[in-house]
């Protein structure tokens, strides 16, 4: 494996484990025994890291969501994207659990981001009109759909955030 990938998964392990903001490029490079010269021979700074690997979350959701055109959906089809989104999201966890932080650093991250968001709206938005066409839900307007995509997205994205606030331990008592 490459050292510009091995930066990558490592990068993705670390911030996944102890915070995006918990790591440094040095933190990064001590974890792969190289020098941090070697690391920023690949990378400038951490930013650009959390950028390669938001492109490469981007394509994993991109290829999840890809909807056969030429069938309605099936349930098992229902099973597979839940299934596959939220490992993905799994995966990726760091990203949306500092989501807000990440995209007021990064400007080229933030407009990637949006037009990633309105990607994945639409994609869902055409699973429930497919699961319609195929007879699982029932046939929804188009405002409703957009809606009920919204929602969906809006429960996705912030399911890290909520696992880290509603399950945080309690502070000791005063």
């Amino acid at each position: 494996m490459k050292t510009r990938d091995k930066i990558l998964l490592s990068s993705l392990e670390l911030f996944n484990e102890q915070g995006e903001r918990n790591v440094t490029t040095n933190h990064i490079a001590a974890h792969l025994a190289i020098s941090p010269g070697n690391l920023y021979y690949h990378f400038r700074n951490k930013s650009d890291i959390i950028y390669e690997i938001f492109q490469e979350y981007e394509k994993l959701v991109d290829f999840y969501l890809d909807i056969p055109e030429n069938r309605p959906l099936t349930l098992s089809d229902m099973t597979f994207y839940l299934e596959s989104v939220f490992d993905g999201l799994w995966s990726y966890r760091f990203f949306h659990r500092d989501l807000e932080y990440l995209l007021d650093r990064d400007q080229r991250l933030r407009n990637d981001y949006r037009e990633f968001t309105n990607r994945c709206l639409a994609a869902i938005s055409r699973i429930f009109e497919k699961l319609a066409d195929g007879g699982i839900l029932e046939p929804q307007s188009e405002i409703l759909r957009s809606a009920m995509s919204l929602n969906v997205w809006l429960v996705i994205t912030n399911w890290m955030a909520f696992l880290k606030t509603a399950h945080a331990a309690k502070p000791p008592p005063a």
